[in-house]
């Protein structure tokens, strides 16, 4: 049987009943890219952090793994980890926000003179600044249903708060990123 027709509840299975090490390694194998990218957002970029958090998610999930009731899924119950994990870092260190760069002129990159790559990097860190802009809760609701593509309810899981509360900071991070990449709206 190849590890792609195994699914994640035999594989936690495995681990449950036979103490199976190689079944969780292939749990973190599938997993481990989407959970590294979704700190990575919540860090603000910081992949050494991003990094460190992922693999402590991992070994939260091999310790609690029995009290996994599979209510959600396997991918948006390490989500919940990693954001309490994220969450618990952020309470011991406050990190600091991302200066405004008032050095140059940033709409210079986004003119359609400027080479698709400079147009692509200049986005990337616009983007990443206008994201630094939004309160964690922001932030982690849209990293939870535009990056991780969770509903809205498995985004209320992963954060522990009510549907409603998880659509109000997704509006709200909408309008303040709109407002601030505003410059970036195709012309038309």
């Amino acid at each position: 049987m190849s590890s792609a027709a195994v699914s994640d509840a035999q594989l936690i299975a495995r681990v449950l009943v036979q103490d199976d090490r190689h079944a969780f390694g292939e749990l973190v194998r599938r997993h481990q890219s989407a959970v590294r990218a979704s700190l990575r957002k919540l860090t603000a970029g910081n992949h050494a952090l991003a990094d460190d958090l992922a693999q402590e998610t991992f070994l939260l999930a091999f310790r609690n793994l029995r009290s996994f009731r599979q209510e959600a899924k396997f991918s948006t119950w390490l989500y919940r980890i990693a954001y309490n994990a994220f969450l618990a870092e952020r309470r011991k260190t406050k990190e600091l926000p991302l200066p405004d760069s008032d050095d140059g002129d940033p709409s210079a990159l986004a003119a359609d003179t400027a080479p698709p790559l400079a147009r692509t990097v200049a986005l990337g860190i616009d983007l990443q600044r206008a994201m630094a802009v939004l309160s964690d809760a922001e932030r982690a609701a849209i990293v939870q249903c535009y990056h991780n593509d969770l509903s809205h309810e498995e985004a209320a899981f992963v954060l522990g708060c009510p549907v409603g509360t998880v659509k109000t900071h997704i509006l709200r991070a909408k309008q303040k990123l709109k407002a601030r990449l505003g410059a970036w709206a195709p012309e038309g």
